[in-house]
């Protein structure tokens, strides 16, 4: 893992704005962090800190461009970064704080080369003779460009941006805060499309949409070379960007009828599955193909199948729920007696495996085969009336990371968790994953998804009681 870089104080670093998509905001700061460790890019704790997670910009200070387009190549919560010229409360703040700042523009503003101004505002639609009038206004109050405008295909583009934060309702209001600057570099948003579930031959009911499995590759540090792993992989749909940084990838899955496509389609239209419906293929078709290990029916509660060395660079992966499908690990309901005969075309009994176990059977393995500082990020669903931070599993040698919450509804989300392996794993070390509170031993989560009561709050706080009470497994 690369270190983030002490900045050097003879070093002249530049303000930068980074522009945010506006959804996943509580896995802005979460991602950003993440992709300045991978390149070694030093952030401003302060800057971090104080950031409100639901305003889309944020101040960063960095060495030069060069970081600035790191930082954006990877991330998929990143609109733009622009080189900041200027802020202010009021367009007049604003206009006083760009005259100061005439060194650093001037070189821009003497130039023949052409040049637009995009005008944006946040929690507000602006009216496009609105943008004309604060653009002449810009020129006229600060910037006087030489150029000439071009909106096709300037040399430059400059942002205008207005955050009227929570008034959005309110027409009249003047906006919270203005910037102006220049723009660098978009983020890596266009890969969310490219990589849509809806391009994919062979997806499932609970495929991950892009977004999110970049997400979690980026959370991951996933790079080129890695070796990573999901032992629920499905249809493989978090694998898929991993493979696009160029990570080699492979995973398991219980279900054999799901990996031989042989399961009901998950397609409305679709009578059957595809002779060509595989997680190999879906590679092949970004032509990924050669960072595909392999794929392998298994259970993955049971550890013993693998030999016992440290070779992932990253665990990832999405438990079921139980919501749209189970959880099953190989055990017997009933005793089974086979002759040698049988025994060779057996196929061993299934039983239920509960998510307090799924999660704590996952951070063993993550122990056991992730290489010292490799990371497991994983999906952990809660009732968000109950969930408390004692309901994540811990393990003495694995070190929490980040606990990003996605909501589904009022009641429901899922925690997106990232885990840091800190020490070797020894076969001589009795260390284990464990739980202080079980947020499933009242209730299943499919139990808890579709609980409907008369009284939700009185519900929560005897559900709440109920869990306080009892012991740590």
């Amino acid at each position: 893992m690369a270190a983030p870089m002490i900045q050097n104080a003879n070093v002249q670093c530049r303000k930068y704005l980074l522009y945010f998509a506006n959804h996943h905001v509580d896995f802005r700061i979460s991602e950003l962090v993440a992709l300045a460790e991978m390149f070694g890019i030093n952030l401003s704790k302060e800057s971090l800190k104080h950031h409100n997670k639901e305003c889309p910009f944020l101040k960063l200070t960095l060495p030069s461009e060069t970081e600035a387009k790191q930082l954006a190549s990877r991330s998929v919560l990143i609109r733009s970064v622009i080189e900041l010229w200027g802020h202010g409360n009021t367009h007049e703040d604003l206009y006083e704080d760009l005259r100061k700042s005439k060194d650093a523009i001037v070189p821009y503003l003497s130039r023949p080369s052409s040049f637009k101004i995009v005008v944006d505002g946040f929690n507000r639609s602006l009216p496009h003779k609105y943008k004309i009038q604060m653009i002449e206004k810009l020129i006229d109050g600060a910037l006087p460009f030489e150029g000439k405008i071009d909106l096709k295909n300037p040399d430059e583009i400059y942002y205008l941006l207005e955050d009227y934060g929570k008034q959005s309702k309110n027409a009249t209001a003047d906006p919270e805060h203005v910037y102006f600057g220049r723009w660098i570099t978009d983020g890596n948003r266009g890969e969310i499309q490219n990589q849509h579930i809806t391009k994919r031959s062979f997806i499932g009911n609970t495929s991950m949409e892009s977004s999110l499995s970049l997400l979690m590759a980026n959370l991951s540090k996933v790079q080129k070379n890695m070796l990573v792993i999901d032992p629920f992989v499905g249809t493989g749909s978090i694998l898929v960007p991993c493979a696009y940084h160029h990570a080699y990838v492979m995973g398991t899955d219980i279900n054999y009828l799901l990996l031989h496509a042989k399961a009901k389609p998950s397609r409305s239209n679709q009578k059957a599955r595809a002779a060509n419906e595989s997680i190999r293929n879906n590679l092949a078709d970004y032509g990924l193909e050669s960072y595909y290990c392999d794929i392998m029916v298994a259970d993955a509660s049971k550890h013993a199948m693998w030999r016992p060395m440290e070779i992932f660079d990253a665990v990832i992966t999405d438990p079921p729920y139980g919501i749209r499908e189970g959880a099953r690990k190989v055990g017997k309901e009933d005793s089974v007696s086979l002759t040698e005969e049988q025994k060779v075309d057996h196929i061993p009994q299934k039983i239920d495996y509960d998510l307090s176990n799924i999660f704590n059977d996952l951070l063993n393995f993550a122990f056991k085969f992730l290489r010292l500082g490799g990371r497991l990020t994983y999906w952990f669903p809660v009732h968000r009336a109950d969930y408390k931070e004692e309901n994540i599993p811990h393990h003495p040698c694995m070190r929490l990371v980040t606990n990003c919450e996605q909501v589904m509804n009022t009641r429901i989300s899922r925690r997106l968790i990232t885990m840091e392996k800190c020490q070797p794993y020894r076969e001589d070390q009795c260390l284990a994953s464990h739980t202080n509170v079980d947020h499933y031993l009242n209730a299943s989560f499919r139990e808890m998804y579709f609980k409907v009561t008369e009284n939700p709050q009185k519900s929560s706080k005897s559900d709440r009681n109920s869990q306080t009470n009892t012991k740590p497994p």
